[in-house]
This record gives C-alpha cells, sequence and structure tokens, in this order.
C-alpha cells in the first residue's frame, strides 16, 4: 500500500482541484431547470471513469435523469463489485445561509465546502480516485468492478428500479458497496449493516364544503383540526408503542449479537438530550435510545397543517385538515401492507363528521446484512487498518430504498461503508466534508478491494 499511498500524496491537489470541478456543477435533480446541468455532471463523470482507464462507459437515459455505467473486469478468479453512487444533489435553498455560494467550493480548516460535498459526490470521487491510483500504482484491479451512479437517488430514485431490472445481467456482482452514509462520530469509522423501510402516506380529512365562521358554526359543526389531532392521537398508545391493528406483526426481533453490537456503540443519551434541546428523550418502552432509532418500527408525523397559518388570527372553523406521515420500517415489514394497515386503522378511527382521503408516496423495503457475513467483516479489517480503532456495527435509521432493490433483484449483499460525518449539515446550507476522511476513506477503500478478494475467492 506503500505506494498507493504515495500516489494520492503526489496528486492530492490535483484530485482536490477535480473534486471541486465535479461540486460546482449544479446538479439539483428535484428542479427542472436543472436539468441539463445534471446531464452535464453524468457526462463529466463519464469522461472521469474513462480517464482513469475504467472501460465500457456508458451515459443511459431514463425516463428521468441519466444512470452512469462502467466497469473493469479483467481480475480473472476475482469476486465482482458492484459500486453503487449518486452524482445529483439537494436544492440550496436557503441560500442566505450558506456562508460561500454551494457551487463554488471552497476549502476551510481542513474541509470542503460545497452542495454535494459529503452526500454523495465527494464519497463517490472516492471510489474514482481509488480505482485510479490501484491501476496507475499496481497495473491492475484486485476485484473486478462495475459502477453504477445515478441522477435521481434525491427524488427517490424513480426510474432506478425499472433500469436494474432491465440490466440485471449487466449488474450482475458478488457483493454491492455503497458510500453514502456516515461515520457514527470523528475518529469512529462505522459500517452500516442494515436500513429501515419507508411507507409515506398523506391524509386529508374535510368536513363542510368551505371555512366556516367560528362564532355561527362552532359546537355545531365538526372541526377537521379536531378531527385530525384526534386520528393522530389514535396512532400510539401511552408507552410509544404504533397502536394500528398488524403493525408488529411481521416485524423480526434483532439477535442477541446484534444488541450488544448496538451497546457497544456507548452513545451518552444524556448528551443526545441536551444537544437536541428536549427535556427528556421518548420512544418504545423497553428500548434504548440506539434501538429505538435504527432497528425498531415507527409512525411519525412529519407535518401538520388546517384552517389560518399567517401573522394573528381569524377566526374560522376550517374545511380542511392534512397530515404528512411516514413510517420506518424494519425486516421483515412490508411497505404495502402497513400502508394497507394504516388506511384501516384510518377507517376504523375516523370521527364523527368528517370524510378523509389518503395519498400514497414514497415506499421502500427494509434490509439487513448479517454481521458475520465476509464482505462486512473484509470492510472492517479495512477500516481498522486506517484508522487504528475498533470499528463499529451499525444499523441506520434512515431508508436508501434503492438499497433493497438491488438487494432483492440482484441477491446481493450490501455493504455500506460511509466516511462522511453526522455533523456535514447534509441536505442543509454549509454542507462540508472533512478532508481528514477524503484521505484517510481513499487508503482505506484501496485497502479494502484486497481483503475483499481474499475474503469471497
Amino acid at each position: 500500500m506503500e505506494n498507493v499511498q504515495e500516489y494520492f500524496r503526489k496528486n492530492r491537489d490535483e484530485h482536490l482541484r477535480q473534486l471541486k470541478e465535479f461540486l460546482s456543477i449544479p446538479s439539483i435533480s428535484s428542479l427542472s431547470v436543472h436539468k441539463e446541468d445534471v446531464q452535464k455532471c453524468a457526462e463529466w463523470l463519464a469522461d472521469q471513469c474513462r480517464s482513469i482507464g475504467l472501460e465500457n462507459v456508458r451515459v443511459f437515459p431514463t425516463k428521468g435523469h441519466p444512470v452512469v455505467y462502467a466497469d473493469w473486469l479483467h481480475a480473472e478468479g476475482a469476486p465482482t463489485v458492484l459500486i453503487y453512487g449518486h452524482y445529483d444533489v439537494q436544492p440550496v435553498d436557503p441560500l442566505d445561509l450558506w456562508e460561500t455560494p454551494p457551487f463554488e467550493p471552497v476549502i476551510r480548516d481542513e474541509k470542503i465546502y460545497a452542495r454535494g460535498s459529503s452526500d454523495d459526490k465527494g464519497q463517490v470521487f472516492m471510489h474514482i480516485k481509488t480505482l485510479e491510483a490501484l491501476l496507475e500504482t499496481e497495473g491492475k484491479l484486485p476485484v473486478n468492478v462495475k459502477l453504477i451512479i445515478e441522477g435521481e437517488e434525491e427524488i427517490g430514485s424513480p426510474h432506478l428500479p425499472e433500469f436494474v431490472e432491465e440490466h440485471q445481467q449487466l449488474l450482475a456482482a458478488d457483493c454491492l458497496v455503497i458510500s453514502d452514509t456516515d461515520m457514527i462520530a470523528e475518529g469512529r469509522p462505522s459500517i452500516c449493516y442494515g436500513l429501515r423501510g419507508l411507507a409515506g402516506l398523506q391524509i386529508d380529512l374535510t368536513g363542510p364544503k368551505k371555512d366556516l365562521h367560528s362564532g355561527q358554526y362552532g359546537g355545531g359543526v365538526q372541526n377537521p383540526a379536531h378531527a385530525l389531532s384526534e386520528l393522530i392521537a389514535s396512532f400510539h398508545d401511552e408507552k410509544g408503542r404504533v397502536a394500528v391493528e398488524g403493525f408488529y406483526d411481521r416485524v423480526a426481533e434483532i439477535s442477541e449479537a446484534e444488541r450488544k453490537a448496538l451497546a457497544a456503540l456507548d452513545l451518552d443519551e444524556e448528551e443526545i438530550r441536551k444537544e437536541l434541546g428536549v427535556p427528556e428523550l421518548y420512544g418504545e418502552e423497553g428500548y434504548t435510545y440506539v434501538e429505538r432509532t435504527s432497528v425498531r418500527p415507527t409512525l411519525e408525523v412529519n407535518g401538520m397543517f388546517s384552517g389560518f397559518q399567517d401573522e394573528g388570527i381569524k377566526t374560522v372553523l376550517p374545511a380542511k385538515a392534512t397530515a404528512k406521515i411516514t413510517c420506518r420500517l424494519v425486516p421483515d415489514q412490508d411497505p404495502e401492507e402497513i400502508l394497507q394497515l394504516i388506511e384501516k386503522h384510518i377507517e376504523k378511527h375516523l370521527p364523527k363528521g368528517v370524510t378523509y382521503q389518503v395519498t400514497r408516496f414514497d415506499k421502500g423495503e427494509p434490509f439487513v446484512t448479517p454481521l458475520d457475513h465476509p464482505a462486512i467483516q473484509a470492510a472492517a479489517r479495512a477500516y481498522e487498518k486506517v484508522y487504528k480503532v475498533p470499528v463499529t456495527f451499525t444499523r441506520s435509521g434512515g431508508s436508501i430504498p434503492i438499497v433493497a432493490t438491488f438487494h432483492k433483484l440482484l441477491n446481493l449483499p450490501v455493504v455500506l461503508m460511509g466516511f462522511g460525518l453526522p455533523s456535514e449539515n447534509v441536505h442543509s446550507p454549509n454542507e462540508h466534508f472533512h478532508l481528514e476522511n477524503f484521505d484517510k476513506g481513499l487508503l482505506t477503500l484501496s485497502i479494502y478491494w484486497h481483503e475483499l478478494n481474499n475474503s469471497l475467492r
């Protein structure tokens, strides 16, 4: 690894210049005004892949934004790795909170500031530079590699499942590796071996055909805002459990080994409480904070609105009330079934005097790769050789819906090797990426491909 490490040192300035170029492209997938920028970013990425010696580089069109593919398949007898990432980014609002323009990357205090620096351009770029370094210093890769980098992750990957299904042979591999997650803390590398699934919906309650004068009609007509509050209160019991009938029927209990791994994270709940500024933490009885936020399912209200919203007061009885809800799901819950159970619950507990409508949104299945899988253990060894501390194993409370699609269609173990930090303002103003983890991440990935070859042969 000395030659690889020297290569990274020698080329660091040039790599950072290229990363700034990558980050300067405003590839915001959710805004149609940036459609050409997203295309430009895909082409930039494809050019990078060609320049380092990857082959069969293509920019595949989809019904939305393009998918970039590249491969290198000359490691005879070695396993094949599929590397996934995304080159699209979140919008930058509110712009006035950025200290420097979001698409004019700058380095301050050994952190690079720009939209996408941590999520996920910086981490995708690390994979490309790692492959470049190995090809330049060793003349080959220790494993066969396929890259699939999409441009729609920040809008839920609406067209990628269809792409994966149509190109299963092209994407066939022995392992899927993703760098789009965080380490648990600075200097504490962690491997995420599971993600929660997702089921989202909107509930609209309607009472009268128009807003009414609360003095004339209050007390005589059901208030949809009151009805919505009553309905939402019915979703949980007094012990923090979701009260939707059947919600927990398919929940797979975690093993004792997993509970020990989560306990080993040694999170200070009191420190978390202080940082969040809440009087006390809350959640399902019988589980720790880390278990509630990673391996247990949830039902959360993300937004509620009804009636008059502006400054002051307007004495109306609103005609409608709306709530937006997402559920985070765990193995073996099915998003479609959960949505059906919630609709049945709404119908059963609907207060009198209102009608309801449910609109479904994002869905994604949960997934878990066994802790003892050779690909996971190889990643742990690579981290520990670079960071010089034991790696921690986590299950993320968040969701990357496409991961379950890869797992289901391609039957691949999934390794989430993240190098970001929770403090890096992902999706917020002043997003940044610590260059310490950029440097160490390059070396970690270089070692990992060798470790993986030895583990999966």
